[in-house]
């Protein structure tokens, strides 16, 4: 092997990695949009979350439809992808417990805006108190 032939390799590599990157991130942030609720994880986590979720989906596809042929890169790929990474979603959440809690966070934050404004009068009205 030359050495042209070598660099168009690496290059054809670094490029498809590039893609299914950037595939992996839109596909990751479309199932969180989907999927109503705070996430866990940040840039990276969605990024693998939606690589995965499309070698998931696309390959259930094709298992499900033998004779249909999907590029992931395409329009049915980022359906499938999306999908794969719901279900992938949907999962972590179902396993973690966060899918079913049974009080949501706004709740918890409105009980400790009342708590702490509670302590603050209590606070002011024991110094008024002690003015006198």
């Amino acid at each position: 092997m030359s050495e042209m032939e070598f660099i168009e390799i690496l290059r054809n590599s670094v490029n498809e990695l590039l893609r299914w990157v950037g595939f992996g991130t839109l596909t990751g942030l479309a199932a969180k949009a989907i999927m109503p609720g705070r996430d866990p994880g940040g840039a990276l986590t969605t990024m693998l979350m939606g690589i995965a979720g499309s070698v998931i989906g696309c390959g259930t596809a094709l298992f499900f439809f033998r004779d249909a042929s999907i590029d992931p890169i395409s329009l049915r790929g980022f359906l499938a992808a999306v999908f794969g990474a719901f279900t992938l979603l949907f999962f972590y959440r179902l396993m973690s417990g966060s899918f079913f809690k049974e009080s949501s966070g706004s709740e918890d934050r409105w009980i400790h805006r009342v708590r702490r404004r509670m302590r603050r009068r209590r606070i002011v009205s024991d110094i008024v108190r002690d003015s006198y």
